[in-house]
């Protein structure tokens, strides 16, 4: 998938909803469990019920290889799901890797081609060769961790560094250096919802890419705040959305109360869109 198509996709269904498709056995109603392949069914029902008012889904690759080999049946039976029956929607495989060139070629390789997502996440810290093997493919994206939600995200991201020219934050230190990588126009960026003060300081880096934003909702992060701080020409941002929509129910009618869940965030994305 390209950028344009990306847009156009946020354009025509009024939204920039990412849903992430984060299963736990222990959450998912309990009449599933009794079929084949539990962690598929739920996913499927979800889509089913939402693609319309979404533009992006995020399996997060750790709640599927909890699993063994079953959970990684029902990942690659999702993602098939979705690329056949809605090729039009942004898939995300939230994997957060990152380890030496060779290795994450093979990584870009499990995930870009033999999964086919558009795009992973992946982690920074072990430099520019450990992330271009993921920016070698054409159409596909690599998201870089730059400002996370979590409370640990202090411990590092946003301590100054007095190695570069300009005493900074290490995570300004980061998106300028990406930059610089071959192909860094493949690149995107995960930066917390939380964080809404630092998306201006992001937004003069990379005033052009795409922001992936966990921690709207349950982690207490603002979509209006986030949209005032990091919204750009092409909207430039997937606010992702998991526990909220997907576990707005535990009963037989979860997908529809998921549907419910995720209506009522399309509509404030369609006022904000409109607005702007």
């Amino acid at each position: 998938m390209t950028t344009l198509q990306l847009v156009n996709q946020i354009k025509q269904k009024k939204s920039f909803l990412c849903i992430g498709l984060d299963v736990d056995l222990t959450k998912i109603p309990q009449h599933l469990l009794e079929l084949e392949d539990p962690i598929f069914e739920f996913n499927k029902a979800i889509i089913d019920n939402t693609h319309d008012l979404c533009v992006s889904y995020k399996p997060n690759i750790a709640f599927y290889e909890a699993y063994g080999l079953k959970g990684w049946q029902s990942l690659k039976k999702t993602i098939n799901y979705l690329n056949e029956k809605h090729p039009e929607i942004f898939t995300i495989a939230d994997a957060k890797r990152g380890d030496i060139g060779n290795t994450s070629t093979m990584y870009a390789k499990a995930f870009l081609e033999d999964l086919n997502f558009d795009s992973i996440t992946v982690a920074p810290y072990m430099g520019k060769d450990s992330v271009e093997p993921f920016l070698a493919f054409e159409n596909k994206f690599a998201i870089l961790l730059a400002l996370t939600s979590n409370e640990g995200a202090f411990d590092f991201q946003t301590k100054k560094s007095p190695e570069t020219s300009e005493v900074e934050e290490l995570y300004k230190t980061v998106i300028k250096t990406s930059k610089t990588w071959k192909n860094s126009q493949n690149l995107m960026y995960v930066v917390g919802a939380t964080k809404a003060e630092y998306f201006t300081e992001i937004r003069k880096i990379v005033p052009n890419s795409f922001l992936l934003v966990p921690g709207v909702g349950v982690q207490g992060g603002s979509l209006q705040e986030v949209c005032k701080y990091g919204m750009n020409e092409s909207i430039g941002l997937l606010i992702n959305s998991s526990r909220a929509i997907i576990y707005a129910s535990n009963g037989k009618d979860f997908a529809e109360m998921a549907r419910n869940e995720a209506l009522k965030i399309q509509q404030q994305m369609e006022i904000i869109l409109n607005t702007d």
